[in-house]
């Protein structure tokens, strides 16, 4: 398995390089020869493998490039978070409706309100991106061989990489929705926190991680695995129809794939996004108490309270966040995914 990948990197490095270099005739028609051949195996299935910048490593720029991208781009969406979470605390008073949630929480509390929790957004999120890119690059190549499937070995990474950042993030947002759903609670993220210890004990924060798994796990393995294979297969579908020599063909693959991953670890995790959101709000003792209660109380429909927003929300962040972490592993050496 571990030939396949290293056979597989070094022709998709072609087809990354192929739109920023020139190229003599010759050896174009070559490499877009290899491209097609390479493309028709990627789409039929004969040999799907991801490309060089989807093999992983044990480098620590793997973990930089996460810890920005996770940061920032969970931190100029907070606006969206805020509305969001007011929505899955509160739904009785928007009727579902994103900009009505919008246009009473800014009347009501003002604009700044929509900034609530930025801090422990952008420091939780982008420790635990750094833990979650860096852990799943890291552990690639040391489960290569665990199954025969690569596809398989990559959610297995990611599973991990999941846990790991579940266990970093808990605190974060514990803090985060206990702002948003109780601004007055206390005056700044340190002061939430430290009453919180104080109130339910120094490690109550954790009394949400089956809940925080629920989410995290599903949102890493949809988020992490599609955008690698997805990626490798727009390069391709590009490869088929001739165009990998293109400049911007590595672009759009990376926005496609990125928005695509987007869209699938919005719906993966959604559940145990409004799980999670509903035990830190309620005094349930346990994930399967808030579970029951919320099917019990709307039904299936309940875990998908909030969706529109967070479409919104996740789209925005992983769209983003994706391209930027592609975008910084390159600029620090890394190959493009």
């Amino acid at each position: 398995m571990l030939k396949i990948l290293e056979e597989s990197a070094s022709e998709a490095t072609v087809l990354r390089s192929l739109g920023s270099e020139s190229e003599t005739s010759d050896s174009s028609e070559t490499k877009v020869d290899l491209s097609v051949e390479k493309g028709m195996s990627l789409v039929t299935g004969q040999a799907f493998a991801v490309g060089a910048g989807s093999a992983g490593g044990q480098d620590w720029r793997f973990f930089a490039a996460g810890s920005l991208a996770a940061g920032l781009s969970h931190g100029y969406t907070t606006p969206l978070d805020v509305i969001k979470t007011r929505m899955q605390t509160n739904p009785e008073m928007y009727g579902g409706s994103v900009v009505t949630a919008a246009k009473r929480i800014v009347k009501d509390e003002g604009p700044l309100f929509l900034l609530q929790g930025l801090v422990p957004t952008v420091v939780g999120y982008g420790i635990e991106g750094g833990l979650k890119f860096g852990c799943y690059e890291f552990l690639k190549p040391l489960l290569a061989n665990a199954t025969p499937s690569m596809f398989v070995n990559f959610l297995l990474s990611s599973v991990i990489a999941g846990i790991v950042a579940s266990i970093v993030l808990c605190p974060a947002e514990d803090v985060r929705i206990v702002q948003v759903a109780n601004p007055n609670y206390a005056s700044n993220p340190l002061q939430v926190l430290l009453r919180i210890a104080k109130e339910k004990g120094p490690l109550s924060s954790f009394r949400g991680l089956p809940a925080m798994l629920c989410k995290q796990v599903p949102y890493t393995m949809a988020k992490q695995v599609s955008f690698d294979f997805v990626a490798s297969c727009l390069y391709g579908v590009a490869a088929m129809l001739a165009l990998s020599q293109y400049s911007f063909t590595p672009k759009l693959v990376l926005i496609l794939a990125a928005f695509t991953s987007s869209c699938l670890s919005c719906i993966f995790s959604h559940p145990g996004d409004m799980v999670l959101t509903a035990f830190f709000k309620g005094k349930s003792t346990s994930t399967l108490a808030t579970l029951k209660e919320i099917i019990q109380n709307d039904g299936i429909a309940g875990l998908f309270v909030g969706i529109k927003a967070r479409f919104l929300h996740v789209g925005a962040i992983i769209t983003v966040q994706l391209c930027l972490y592609d975008v910084i592993k390159q600029a620090l050496g890394l190959a493009a995914t």
